[in-house]
């Protein structure tokens, strides 16, 4: 007890720091801990950005100088030209051709790839057997190289002795001017586009489905809806956000496309009357075809206007339609409780 209430009278009383004790002093260790916990989360990420400023700010930075100036590859300086390679570029023809030709390969290959990669991901929500051999299975183009893709195909799509001309010959119907007419060109290419990412955007379509509740199906069910009736009042408001974010990435890689129209013949030149020659395949003929690297630059910086203008609009499509998405859940959930 004497050495209770001694301890008791030497602290002082209780809730009260003792006047006589001295301020509270933290050891360097203490402080160090302190600095890594603020500190090494910024250091432990900061790798990403120290590649990705080397690797992709500072060639995008040195990019928009060159684009100012009329390059010369063998001394590395230039002349300072202005706006004249994109007058350059905007005036020239085949680069409206090659805008053209980009659009119309992306529409045929967007399109038809999401009405696929919609099919294929319900297909794959129901309960079949050996549902992980076949979703591994709809990855495997997704896998293969595009420009093993793009020769296999090129073959099948060959005017003269390709696969698909020999079918028709034998059924009776007139073989197909692949690499010479325009839209069937297009078609080609297309079919090549999808054949990479039906596949790829049906896994993303499947791992949205899977996430809707069950509950709303069985619900469904009791109430006599059909399944293509589910399929559209159930799955397709509740894959909005995950299809308009299919839509952007297809958009922005539809733009970029160059494997499949480069290996669609022997020149890679996007066709004798440039039927299909696309934007990246332009940008590249005159960056190392024609050695004019101010030119390509310009042209590269073009087509990331277009690109960021589509991805904006898309952006603000994407919010409208969010927003509205929730505001119909909120008056659902309201209407729901005036019911009870």
């Amino acid at each position: 007890m004497t050495t209770t209430a001694t301890r008791h009278t030497a602290s002082g009383p209780a809730g009260q720091p003792s006047p006589d004790r001295a301020p509270r002093v933290l050891s360097f260790s203490q402080k160090l801990s302190k600095w890594d916990l603020k500190v090494s989360p910024f250091l432990y990420i900061s790798p990403f950005f120290i590649m990705f400023a080397i690797v992709g700010l500072f060639p995008i930075a040195y990019t928009a100088v060159i684009s100012f100036m009329d390059w010369d590859l063998v001394r590395n300086s230039g002349e300072f030209i202005g706006f004249d390679q994109y007058i350059w570029i905007l005036q020239n023809p085949q680069f409206w051709t090659a805008l053209r030709n980009t659009f119309s390969i992306f529409l045929l290959s967007t399109v038809p790839q999401l009405i696929l990669a919609l099919f294929i991901a319900a297909m794959l929500d129901k309960n079949i057997r050996a549902k992980t051999f076949w979703r591994t299975s709809v990855l495997l183009p997704y896998v293969m190289a595009p420009v093993a893709v793009a020769l296999i195909f090129s073959n099948m799509f060959g005017d003269n002795h390709g696969l698909v001309n020999n079918i028709l010959t034998d059924i009776g119907l007139q073989p197909i001017p692949w690499h010479k007419d325009p839209f069937w060109s297009h078609v080609a290419i297309a079919t090549m586009v999808n054949f990479r990412w039906v596949g790829y955007n049906a896994l993303i379509l499947l791992a949205a489905m899977q996430a809707v509740p069950r509950e709303y199906y069985e619900a469904a069910t009791v109430d006599g809806a059909n399944t293509w009736r589910q399929f559209t009042a159930i799955t397709m408001p509740s894959l909005r956000p995950t299809l308009i974010f299919v839509i952007i990435t297809s958009t922005i890689g539809g733009l970029q496309i160059f494997d499949e129209p480069s290996q669609f013949d022997n020149t890679g030149q996007g066709g004798a009357a440039q039927q299909w020659l696309t934007v990246t395949l332009f940008l590249y003929n005159i960056g190392w075809r024609e050695w004019n690297f101010g030119r390509a630059a310009a042209l590269a910086w073009i087509l990331f206007i277009i690109i960021l203008v589509i991805g904006l609009i898309n952006l603000m499509i994407t919010r409208r339609l969010v927003r509205d998405e929730g505001g119909r859940g909120v008056l659902v959930r309201r209407k729901k409780g005036s019911r009870r």
